[in-house]
């Protein structure tokens, strides 16, 4: 998944939709503030504006996703529920579909809602607004991903599996087989911001109420979008923590995982050393080896709390690490790049900030950070760590939660 904050919309005014909303409500918001220009008295109707066409663009294109949706949900999971013998055993099923009714279901309310907005932008960016905790249901789907695709190669080595995926690829006229499909809701929940970012941009009023409504929808749209990147990173620097572990020898210390989350993984040549090391920096603790085949053979590791960083003033590319309780425990690492150097160097300043001793105020670590005019991608207004309270998510368990048997949408 791309990070959303490198994201860019695609390409608009030709691929937009240019018809009216028929299933508009009449009871949406007035049409005056609408997408949709007024028609002269008994004349032809107008031609919407841009602004309206992106409206109209959003409420389409989440039609066919719901569209999509429930050809997944009726023509692939219904089929092999209601299957005579079964086809697929449970855990397979489980792996493949994931959380697909629920997001189906999440899908089919906010067109409802869509609908109903009279090509109103600003009502379109309510419904995303209100809806906003309802799409932590993606974060168990977009998790689950990896999942879903293995499951998906290990049917079609099946003769029988894969015979009865295409018969339902076939049923339903699907140009494109069902992987293509189980990749549209983690395409879709990270483009929601885009598409209102397209609102915002071609907003007549950069100011009022209604300006804020639209940009409160993106922010919270953008959240969702870094919350589920964020979390399937920690997902899968979990994975790779344990394959680390597992192939780590001369290892005599505690579970890796007791280090906290693995943020950092490189290779570096060292002064003096004939071999390269690989490093990894844990929240907790830095911890060097070096490669021996397919494994890592344990040489050192510092904690961050008594970790001390040197850099290099002749040498741009070289900075040195050490145990500040024993001096002489000290290794001089050359990185590949100068940016992999301040990337490296911002992480460690920032872990030996926050596991020193002492309490440093947090404008002062802020300071020391901003030194190394290290930017990281901008968050939006609205608090990552306040959604992730108020969804009370957590990474996906080893098992996700069967099918709902004979469950039917509408």
């Amino acid at each position: 998944m791309e990070d959303p904050a490198d994201a860019r919309a695609e390409p608009w005014g030709e691929g937009l939709h240019n018809s009216n909303n028929n299933n508009a409500s009449p009871g949406g918001w007035p049409g005056a503030r609408s997408g949709q220009a007024l028609a002269p008295f008994g004349g032809p109707p107008a031609e919407p504006s841009y602004l309206g066409r992106v409206v109209l663009e959003i409420v389409e294109s989440e039609r066919t996703y719901a569209r999509d949706l429930r050809s997944i949900v009726e023509g692939y999971l219904g089929k092999i529920i209601d299957a005579e013998e079964p086809v697929l055993r449970p855990e397979q099923v489980s792996a493949l579909f994931g959380n697909i009714e629920d997001i189906y279901e999440l899908s089919s309310t906010l067109l409802q809602n869509l609908e109903s907005c009279a090509n109103d932008p600003v009502a379109v960016a309510v419904c995303f607004v209100t809806r906003s905790q309802e799409f932590a249901i993606y974060t168990q789907y977009c998790n689950n991903y990896p999942s879903s695709v293995a499951a998906l190669a290990e049917c079609m080595r099946s003769k029988v599996q894969a015979r009865f995926l295409r018969e339902c690829q076939e049923r339903l006229r699907h140009a494109l087989p069902l992987g293509a499909y189980l990749l549209k809701p983690v395409q879709r929940i990270l483009k929601y911001h885009l598409l209102l970012q397209e609102i915002a941009k071609h907003f007549e009023h950069k100011s009022g109420e209604d300006y804020e409504v639209v940009l409160e929808a993106i922010d919270t749209m953008t959240c969702v979008a870094w919350y589920i990147n964020d979390m399937k990173r920690k997902h899968e620097h979990a994975i790779r923590q344990q394959e680390i572990q597992s192939l780590l020898l001369g290892w005599k210390g505690p579970d890796l995982t007791s280090y906290g989350e693995l943020v950092l993984e490189g290779t570096f040549r060292v002064q003096r050393v004939r071999h390269e090391r690989a490093v990894f920096l844990f929240d907790k603790t830095l911890l060097i080896t070096k490669r021996r085949g397919d494994h890592y053979v344990y040489k050192s590791h510092i904690p961050c709390s008594s970790l001390m960083l040197i850099e290099s003033t002749r040498d741009s590319l070289c900075f040195s690490l050490a145990h500040y309780k024993h001096g002489k425990q000290q290794h001089n690492l050359q990185a590949k790049s100068v940016e992999e150097k301040r990337i490296w160097t911002h992480h460690i300043k920032r872990l030996i900030l926050e596991n020193h001793h002492a309490i440093i105020p947090q404008k002062a670590k802020e300071a020391i950070l901003e030194m190394d005019l290290f930017y990281p991608p901008r968050l939006p207004r609205c608090s990552p760590e306040r959604l992730k309270k108020s969804w009370s998510c957590q990474p996906l368990p080893d098992t996700v939660p069967q099918p709902r048997q004979g469950r039917r949408q509408s």
